[in-house]
This record gives structure tokens, sequence and C-alpha cells, in this order.
């Protein structure tokens, strides 16, 4: 089955929000997802071009003793360091992008109703305004901390440095078509993830795909 168009929907959420059980939920109901953070794992992939630019930037120090990329510790500084950020960002994010372009013509081919495009920074980078609709996952601070701090074992200070290196809440949301609040159990976000999945069907007259 083929589309010469496909909506493409934007997901996105702060640190810990659920933005992937999210998508996940999305993916059971038929919807084609494109993650963002699996095509930055790719474009910095041992013997890529992108991993080379980033060892020229930050040194061989950010590599682990397999040649890969060690994100965790990237992720450290580039929270710490906002012009270390934009340099990470002027090296991936070209090469994301045509990656992204890439998967987005490739579900255009499948059955599936819509496609979203799961990304952190998506408002950020004005990304959103490309898009035909948007959704935030949507979490109280001390949430996404405690999140934060019980799923990645992160300490509680590097949780809050790099929320506060994210655009606030209140920004992402003001631009949002569609707010899920995720200050409940895992199955209220899954009921209101389904809940706007049918939302957005009914926006855009695609049958329903459960």
């Amino acid at each position: 089955m083929t589309s010469a168009k496909k909506p493409v929907v934007g997901l996105t959420g702060g640190i810990a929000s659920g933005k992937s059980v999210a998508a996940r939920v999305l993916a059971g109901l038929g919807v084609g997802i494109v993650d963002a953070d699996q095509l930055a794992r790719e474009v910095v992939a041992p013997g890529s071009e992108g991993l080379a630019a980033v060892v020229a930037a930050f040194g061989s120090e950010v590599l682990t003793a397999d040649g890969s990329l060690d994100r965790e510790k990237v992720a450290a500084r580039v929270f710490r360091e906002p012009d270390a950020r934009k340099i990470l960002q002027a090296i991936t994010h070209p090469r994301i992008g045509m990656r992204s372009a890439e998967r987005l013509a490739e579900l255009a081919k499948t059955a599936t109703p819509y496609v979203v495009y799961d990304a952190p920074l998506l408002v950020e980078v004005g990304a959103y305004k490309g898009m035909d609709a948007l959704i935030v996952i949507a979490a109280p601070r001390e949430t996404q901390i405690a999140r934060a701090v019980a799923r990645d074992g992160m300490a509680p200070d590097e949780a809050e440095r790099r929320i506060a290196a994210q655009l606030p809440l209140a920004d992402k949301v003001a631009v949002a078509d569609y707010v899920v609040n995720n200050d409940g159990s895992l199955e209220a976000l899954e009921d209101a993830v389904r809940a706007t999945h049918q939302r957005i069907l009914e926006r855009f007259g695609l049958s329903k795909r459960s």
C-alpha cells in the first residue's frame, strides 16, 4: 500500500517524561515511528563519518574501549557546556536530518495512517513547524527527576542540569496541538496516548487502526 503523503506528527517531551512509552503505544496502534534518538546512534556508529567528526571535536576520550561513542560521557559534557552542545548538534543534526527524510519516505509507502517523528528537541530547533501536528508529553519536574534517578541511575543534580538545559516545558506546551499529561500511572499514560491517537485519526480523516 502506498501513499504520496502521510501526515507527520511530532512527539516530544522533556527527559524522563514518558515519551518513549508514548511512542511504543503508538507503534502498537500501527503508527510508523521515526526515532531521532536511534538515528542519532546510527550517525555516530563505529566507522562512520559522524563519529570521526565527534572525535575530532571532542578528543578520543569520548570513545569506549571498543571504539564506540561513550554517549553518557558526551551527554554529561554537552549538558554542562552549551558551546559543546552546539558543536555536537552541528555535527549530528544534518546527518540525522538526512536519515529522517529517508525513513519518512520509506514509511510513506506503508499502511501506517500517519508517521510520528519522535525527538527531544523538536521545539528547540523549530522542526515542529514543518510538521502537521505536535504531541507534547508533559510531566512535573519532580516526577522527571525521580524517574531519571530510578530509571537511569542518574544523580539528582545531574537530572536537574539536564532538565535545565532543555526548553521549559511551558514553552513546549504552548505550541502543542495535543498535550498528554503524564503525572499518574503507566496505564493512565497509555490510555491518554490511545485517546490522542484517535483524535489525530479524526482530525486527518483517517480510518482507525488499533
